[in-house]
């Protein structure tokens, strides 16, 4: 059987890490794409929000749309047109 003492350190550094954990988080939801008539044409795995709508802008002007946003919150981002 363990000490209370121990028991206490335990109970301690578990509301700790319980406090701690949702604080420094980020968002774990998707947020929605800036103002009105975005469609959602995919995802990719980008190194940066910029990069990724860099790099979509020619797929999206060239399928009649003229701008591109990436949702950065997730790994592979989803990625927006309008």
């Amino acid at each position: 059987m363990k000490s209370w003492r121990t028991r206490i350190g335990v109970g301690l550094a578990v509301g700790a890490a319980a406090v701690a954990v949702p604080l420094s988080a980020t968002s774990a939801f998707a947020a929605p794409p800036p103002g009105d008539g975005w469609v959602p044409v995919g995802a990719e795995r980008y190194p940066s929000k910029a990069e990724c709508e860099a790099s979509e802008l020619p797929n999206a002007q060239a399928n009649g749309y003229h701008e591109v946003w990436c949702d950065d919150s997730k790994e592979i981002m989803p990625i927006f047109n309008r």
